[in-house]
């Protein structure tokens, strides 16, 4: 029963929301509050200013975390709502890109 471990939360990690009204949706997470929550924000509909506070266990962290957005926390605290839509739609380029790539292996 060994399960591959979650990878610990950090900022900039891009997370898709399994529970609640934003279910599917990907965020990026912009602060850890402690061991069980973070918050988190889109950019579009989730501002940085307004950030959502998520259980971790309603979230699926995804294996990206957006350089530009961690610098620009560590850095300054806060990150633009642009560079959040920006690394957003980074990863689901790049998974696109992906799945074309294994497509196109497979058949």
């Amino acid at each position: 029963m060994d399960s591959i471990p979650e990878p610990s939360p950090k900022p900039g990690h891009v997370v898709r929301v399994l529970k609640g009204r934003d279910a599917g949706k990907y965020c990026v997470i912009v602060k850890v509050l402690n061991e069980r929550f973070v918050e988190i924000a889109d950019g579009d509909k989730r501002k940085f200013d307004r950030a959502k506070r998520k259980n971790l266990n309603h979230l699926e962290i995804q294996p990206f975390i957006s350089n530009e957005v961690k610098n620009s926390i560590y850095e300054t605290g806060k990150v633009t709502n642009g560079k959040l839509r920006f690394a957003i739609s980074k990863f689901l380029d790049e998974q696109v890109s992906d799945q074309r790539k294994g497509e196109s292996i497979d058949g």
